[in-house]
């Protein structure tokens, strides 16, 4: 049993970012603010350890120190050495520093934290004044802290800010999830693009070329089963009525006649409703059989194979012509082997039909530059150029082929593969004779590179 995977929040991962983010910042800002005021700090400090070094110089020195200071964990240390080296006075007496080292300033440690010592030379002695590290520390955090807690007291307004900045400029993805929800397919209406944000506009015009091409589909869905609907209805009504004929046949060879012509309307209502599911099965995107490489030679050659029967009986000369009849893998392209066959089926099944005994009908398959052309030429009637772009509709017949059996639905699948595969189909004139300038249907595949020989 599998379970469903956790649904992310955007609004939810915006504010979490955009909260660390604000977290980091006021971090980054304390450590920031902190150095500078220790920075800072240690300056003044040091400005007021040379001050006052230079001040003790020649100032009576008594238990308490200069000036009566008290002494203290954080107070001052003073040392005063005579030319001979001899410590005559010291503050603190229970602090220890360092003895005399290099005039000016400098850092070191003691059992009791780091101290800044500054020594100067006065007359004949060395006055050495010293302060702990600390005091300076404690100070900077003061000042840090005291500059942070104004933001740190804000964050949480930020953060409610950013919370309802987000929801409002997520509403209007919120308004067309309700707009595409109330659409359905009798109202497939385009979505309003009106006051929507820049960045929304995209995806908006996208879905409206979605619905746009939804409802195309839908409304041709809904012809073709009104076309299909009434397509089936004549050789049914006719199957009927050949049925009440041989009922009332009154003599065996009315009966004959009856049932052989029901039997003809049978086939006839047998072809259309299985060129309805092939043309149905060819649609794109409903088929999910793979595109694998195919030799279209081969499948040509096969599919004349299966027709010979039938142009000979009909008197037609139907053959593989060109420079690649005779080549065994001549022209490998990207397909379905299954759908190419049903559309060179009904492509010579077409120009069968078309053309007169005595006839004849050629199939080529030719390599051209980065592509294979498989042409189906006949010596027909041909179609006029202006008929061109209809005869691929649904049930269409051109003018003066009524009497000719069919459905209309033969190129209408051959346009359904040519699609599926990324293919062209082009017509122009064919083969020519006594019926007229004969057709010529051409499909332009997309070649499969061969394979380079050792």
């Amino acid at each position: 049993m599998t379970t469903a995977a956790p649904t992310r929040s955007i609004r939810r991962e915006l504010v979490g970012w955009l909260t660390l983010g604000l977290v980091v910042a006021i971090v980054a800002a304390a450590v920031a603010t902190y150095l500078r005021a220790r920075d800072e700090a240690n300056a003044l400090f040091d400005y007021q350890l040379a001050q006052m070094a230079s001040s003790i110089t020649g100032m009576p020195l008594t238990a308490r120190g200069p000036l009566g200071a008290t002494p203290g964990a954080d107070a001052l240390v003073v040392e005063i050495w005579n030319r001979d080296g001899v410590e005559v006075y010291r503050s603190q007496p229970q602090r220890r520093l360092p003895q005399q080292g290099p005039i000016g300033f400098r850092t070191v440690a003691t059992e009791s934290g780091e101290w800044r010592v500054f020594a100067t030379l006065a007359g004949d002695q060395v006055v050495q004044v010293a302060q702990p590290m600390k005091v300076r520390r404690e100070l900077a955090a003061s000042m840090a802290l005291s500059t942070i807690l104004p933001l740190l007291a804000v964050a949480p307004f930020l953060v409610v800010v950013v919370w309802f900045g987000i929801a409002r400029g997520m509403a209007p993805l919120e308004r067309l999830a309700a707009a595409v929800g109330r659409r359905s397919p009798r109202t497939l209406e385009p979505l309003p693009e009106s006051g929507l944000p820049r960045e929304v506009q995209p995806l908006v015009r996208a879905l409206n070329g979605l619905l746009a091409r939804l409802d195309g589909a839908l409304d041709a869905q809904r012809a073709f089963i009104a076309d299909a609907a009434h397509e089936l209805r004549t050789p049914l009504t006719a199957v009927h009525l050949q049925a009440q004929l041989a009922e009332r046949a009154g003599s065996d060879a009315e009966r004959a006649a009856a049932l052989a012509e029901l039997r003809a309307g049978l086939d006839r209502a047998t072809r259309l409703v299985g060129q309805l599911l092939t043309l149905a099965r060819e649609e794109p995107g409903v088929t999910d059989r793979p595109l694998a490489p195919v030799d279209l030679a081969a499948v040509a050659r096969s599919v004349i194979a299966d027709h010979v029967a039938l142009a000979a009986a009909r008197g037609v000369d139907l053959g593989l012509a060109g420079p690649e009849a005779d080549s065994a893998k001549a022209a490998p392209v990207h397909g379905d082997a299954a759908s190419l066959r049903t559309l060179l089926s009904n492509l010579i099944d077409n120009a069968l039909r078309y053309t007169p005994a005595g006839g004849r009908v050629d199939v080529a398959v030719a390599r051209e530059g980065d592509a294979v052309l498989l042409s189906v030429r006949d010596a027909g009637p041909g179609i006029p150029p202006a008929e061109h772009a209809r005869v691929f509709d649904r049930f269409y017949r051109a003018p003066g082929t009524a009497d000719v059996p069919g459905s209309g639905l033969g190129l209408a699948i051959v346009k359904s593969i040519v699609e599926r595969h990324g293919a062209e189909v082009t017509l122009g004139p064919g083969l020519g004779g006594p019926a007229g300038p004969g057709l010529a249907v051409t499909v332009r595949f997309p070649a499969v590179a061969a394979p380079a020989t050792p």
